[in-house]
């Protein structure tokens, strides 16, 4: 029988040695060094038979074959059954770190340092099934309790395992990390609504590790969107201290409102506080991955339902959106969008967005030079401004005075489909008639046009 990797096998010796021996040469060379001829090759039996690559963290295998932990573990993950090499059965269980290997690599390296070798470090030795298993009882035991120190201390230590590698973040996973956690952060929540100082710390700590085992089945969502836990979460999101708090918060809420669980997203929209807690993060921003996960909680909310949109709308969410545009990176930008054009289907969001002075020239500024997700949104929301009424007469005239004619021609001619291109022809009839009275400027020209701060 021809097995798949043997060849593979085979030349690994000869193959990896002459390509990691160019590397270095070009490195060397690089550098302008006296050694940018020296020649270093890797021996063969530090070569991983399955990346060809020196191996970091050298595992046997009851075939007696070793090869570097990531790529056999890997290897296993993708369904496969047999060592590589011989096409004997083996099993994760069965791998046995490789010391005498991994030290004789180490004294390798060590000895061609001069060479712009550098070291293997020493691998950390990945969590088996009773240790992750002891880390989520001593989760799931401190909740009990009631003793936050301890909570805290263990989820973080979950959280750290679980970020090492994927196979601890599976191990962990498989003994039940995220059920523990999920329940703990009700637990802890339930016994204090109004989070501060050691619980905001131990509840943060909670949440930061539950992003670690995304995405979260229906029993961790219903634990998370329990209304003690809710309101929780909006108080980490208001006033919760430490910003890795507020952060995590932020990024737990985006997997309840994203995951099409509707008790959850109707659990968030009726939480007391939740709503200004995350116009909150957008008015006021305290990190990046907070404001976009809060405007992707924001866009699932308003799209939810008219009364959703208009509450979002009063707390002030338009201008918010607007403000943001200004000098938003591409995903920033398109999640704003996204936001004020669902928030203008409400007839608040629509007279919120009449009255201030950069919406319409942002829309059109937005339109290209962005992405398709965020010209789709943009053309949305301008479209909704000018279609009609007698108030959308300011929208069109200004839509015209900054540009928007032209670019929409531009974007027919270079092509659009769907609901856009619709609108777009849309949005050139309303503008047609208006377009011998108004004066065109450069969209990218703010300076002349009146800002509300």
């Amino acid at each position: 029988m021809v097995l798949p990797m043997s060849r593979a096998t085979r030349v690994a010796g000869r193959l990896m040695p002459e390509i990691s021996l160019l590397r270095r040469g070009r490195k060397s060379a690089a550098r302008g060094g006296d050694d940018a001829e020296v020649e270093v090759s890797v021996p063969a039996n530090f070569v991983c038979p399955i990346s060809l690559e020196m191996m970091r963290d050298p595992v046997t295998a009851p075939t007696g074959i070793t090869y570097d932990r990531e790529s056999v573990e890997g290897w296993l993950a993708r369904g496969h059954d047999t060592c590589p090499v011989t096409g004997r059965p083996v099993r994760l269980a069965d791998l046995v770190p490789n010391h005498a290997t991994r030290r004789m690599i180490q004294d390798w390296c060590v000895a061609n340092r001069a060479r712009g070798v550098e070291r293997v470090p020493t691998p950390r030795v990945p969590v088996g099934e009773d240790d992750a298993e002891e880390v989520v009882a001593g989760v799931s035991a401190a909740a009990r309790r009631g003793d936050v120190a301890a909570c805290g201390a263990a989820a973080a230590t979950a959280r750290a395992l679980g970020r090492e590698s994927e196979r601890n973040r599976r191990c962990l996973a498989g003994a039940g990390a995220a059920h523990a956690l999920s329940s703990a952060f009700g637990l802890l929540a339930g016994e204090a609504p109004i989070v501060e100082g050691a619980v905001a710390g131990a509840l943060g700590e909670i949440l930061a590790a539950l992003t670690v085992f995304f995405p979260l089945d229906e029993e961790c969502r219903s634990c998370i969107a329990s209304p003690p836990s809710l309101k929780s979460l909006a108080s980490l999101l208001s006033h919760g201290g430490e910003l890795a708090a507020r952060v995590s918060a932020a990024v737990v809420l985006r997997e309840l409102a994203s995951s099409g669980d509707r008790h959850a997203l109707e659990a968030i929209a009726r939480a007391h506080g939740m709503c200004d807690a995350l116009v909150g993060l957008v008015t006021s921003p305290v990190s990046s991955q907070a404001t976009k996960a809060a405007l992707v909680t924001a866009y699932y909310l308003v799209s939810s339902g008219d009364r959703a949109a208009a509450r979002f709308a009063e707390l002030g969410v338009v201008p918010a959106a607007v403000e943001l545009l200004v000098d938003a990176d591409k995903g920033t930008s398109e999640k704003a969008l996204a936001v004020l054009d669902a928030a203008l289907c409400a007839d608040a969001g629509v007279e919120s967005a009449r009255a201030h002075a950069l919406t319409v020239p942002v829309l059109v500024k937005k339109m290209f030079r962005v992405s398709d997700m965020a010209t789709d949104f943009a053309v949305s929301a301008l479209w909704r401004l000018c279609r009609a009424g007698a108030s959308a007469a300011p929208c069109r005239a200004e839509a015209l005075r900054v540009g928007a004619f032209q670019k929409l021609l531009l974007l027919l001619q270079v092509g659009c489909a769907g609901v856009t291109k619709e609108r777009a022809s849309e949005l050139l009839k309303m503008l047609n008639g208006s377009r011998g009275s108004v004066e065109c400027i450069e969209t990218v020209d703010f300076k002349g046009l009146k800002r509300p701060f």
